[in-house]
């Protein structure tokens, strides 16, 4: 089956040139522009990758994001054309996955995208392992987390960074390492990334799993051993 691409931005020349590209490359293409006839495409067409432009009529990317948090199996990136560091906290903070500032060399984006698409398949069916720490639980195949068999919306990222810490429970990754481990070498975000993706996980786990994400200052992350059950 092939991979489904969603392209939304009010800027005709921006649509045409990505889906020209995303086509010459065997990638299956819709075409959006504006937010709500994105948000709609999202639902129908259930894209591999979005590529939201921040700044749409009727619906913002940001707007879009947010209510597309709860579906990890959707990978997000964010067009925006402010360079503003700030800008792109909230594009994450809201569940992106990555951002592109215009313009933009193509050859960019193509390079972005499939940094996600090469970590779906590779974390989706390498394993059917599933983690139990008391009453939480990890399936890496299902990509699914529970707490008291009560799901728990993770975004994309947000069940890799954890899967990645809960494997090695107690190795300390320091944020670049975590950084290039889950986002890609490639990814040119800054840690800052990593920061804000823990907060969120331990704001979604709740007490008392959010006291498995440590922070060792200065130095990164681990989760802390509290009976990590591995079941084959």
């Amino acid at each position: 089956m092939k991979t489904k691409i969603l392209i939304a931005d009010d800027e005709t020349s921006i649509t045409d040139l990505l889906s020209y590209a995303f086509q010459k490359e065997g990638y299956l293409v819709e075409v959006a522009s504006d937010g709500e006839e994105a948000y709609q495409q999202m639902l129908q067409f259930q894209p591999d990758i979005a590529i939201l432009d921040v700044m749409m009529p009727k619906m913002s990317g940001y707007e879009i994001c947010q209510k597309m948090n709860t579906d990890k199996n959707i990978g997000i990136i964010l067009l925006t054309a402010k360079n503003d560091i700030t800008d792109k906290v909230v594009g994450i903070e809201l569940g992106a996955d990555d951002y592109i500032t215009k313009p933009f060399d193509i050859r960019e984006v193509l390079v972005r995208v499939k940094s996600i698409l090469r970590r779906l398949p590779q974390q989706s069916l390498s394993t059917n392992e599933t983690y139990r720490i008391l009453d939480l639980t990890i399936d890496k195949l299902g990509r699914k987390v529970s707490i008291q068999g009560k799901h728990v919306n993770l975004t994309l990222k947000e069940f890799d960074l954890l899967t990645l810490l809960i494997e090695h429970s107690e190795r300390v990754f320091t944020r670049e390492e975590l950084l290039d481990l889950v986002w890609g070498m490639d990814y040119i975000g800054g840690t800052r990334t990593v920061d804000i993706h823990i907060r969120r996980l331990r704001q979604k786990l709740g007490n008392p799993y959010d006291q498995l994400l440590q922070t060792l200052y200065g130095v990164g992350y681990k989760v802390t051993k509290l009976e990590i059950h591995n079941e084959a």
